[in-house]
């Protein structure tokens, strides 16, 4: 297991890397961007009233990306919605290195060709600085969740987190590992 490389890792060092040097004119390797972290977040707002929602969610996220998940909680407290200040209202996986590149390669070819009517991603998820974050309605797009036994549909964030400087080689970068854009 320990000289197993993943296989879009493996895509990236051998085909991206060399494309994206080409793209935009790196003089150097330590240019190209490369992905660091991909977070996956759940917001369970009803798990103010319902616990076993909060755990659910946290059950659900840690069987797809095969990580612990760490319960979030509330950073202030807001009357309307009921909320007080560390009440724990959602879970957060990070996933960096060779489950990240498992986790995306799932995600890009077998989760995502699973959403109903999908035309493909947003491209204006990007922050300004190369960062790209994803909303997905279900998490039973997933196969690894077994539809008889979640709780509750509920939706959750993917957010890649890469080197790159500029939205237009973050683009390129993801476009590159076969993440669909939407025309």
């Amino acid at each position: 297991m320990s000289n197993y490389v993943p296989r879009l890792k493996k895509v990236y060092t051998e085909q991206i890397m060399p494309e994206l040097k080409k793209e935009f004119n790196y003089s150097s390797v330590m240019q190209i961007p490369r992905l660091k972290k991909v977070v996956v977040s759940m917001g369970v707002g009803v798990a103010l009233t319902n616990r076993k929602l909060l755990d659910a969610a946290v059950t659900d996220l840690e069987t797809i990306t095969g990580q612990k998940a760490v319960k979030t909680k509330a950073r202030k407290s807001i009357a309307n919605f009921k909320l007080r200040e560390g009440n724990e209202i959602g879970a957060m996986v990070t996933l960096r290195g060779a489950r990240m590149y498992e986790f995306l390669d799932r995600f890009i070819n077998v989760a995502l060709p699973r959403v109903k009517d999908f035309r493909g991603v947003n491209p204006n998820g990007f922050d300004g600085r190369g960062n790209y974050s994803v909303g997905i309605t279900e998490q039973i797009i997933f196969p690894e969740i077994d539809f008889d036994k979640i709780e509750r549909i509920s939706g959750l964030n993917v957010n890649v987190v890469t080197s790159a400087e500029t939205d237009q080689e973050a683009r390129s970068l993801l476009a590159k590992f076969g993440m669909p854009f939407r025309k």
